[in-house]
């Protein structure tokens, strides 16, 4: 049975949330948007494609910036609303060059930053 990606629960925009792992270590790397044709491509081609909503086009994780996600395995949750893909993330996963998107913490109410940029 092949797999259709619009069997999932896309929102009003047509958007899925991906949330993107590393394959070895498990580390949360970032979230962002797919739509179907995302979904279809990345797994067609085993490059994490997401939806750029800033620039309405698609948005091959590392195509510019050489900090590329393959694709490992591509999870669809309960409800078939929301995505996890487990990849091989080369270099950092954030824009701000830090190796997750989720470098900062709440913690006592004060926001505390866990991890530095990479050089």
């Amino acid at each position: 049975m092949s797999f259709d990606p619009s069997s999932l629960t896309y929102n009003t925009a047509g958007l899925i949330p991906c949330i993107a792992q590393d394959a070895n270590s498990g580390e949360v790397l970032m979230m962002a948007w797919m739509n179907a044709e995302s979904v279809a491509k990345t797994l067609e081609t085993g490059k994490v494609t997401y939806w750029s909503r800033s620039r309405q086009a698609f948005w091959i994780k590392g195509e510019s910036s050489g900090h590329s996600q393959q694709l490992v395995d591509l999870r669809v949750d309960c409800d078939q609303d929301c995505l996890l893909a487990t990849v091989q993330q080369s270099g950092p996963a954030c824009h701000t060059n830090r190796r997750s998107c989720f470098y900062t913490s709440v913690r006592d109410g004060v926001e505390v930053e866990l991890m530095q940029p990479m050089t």
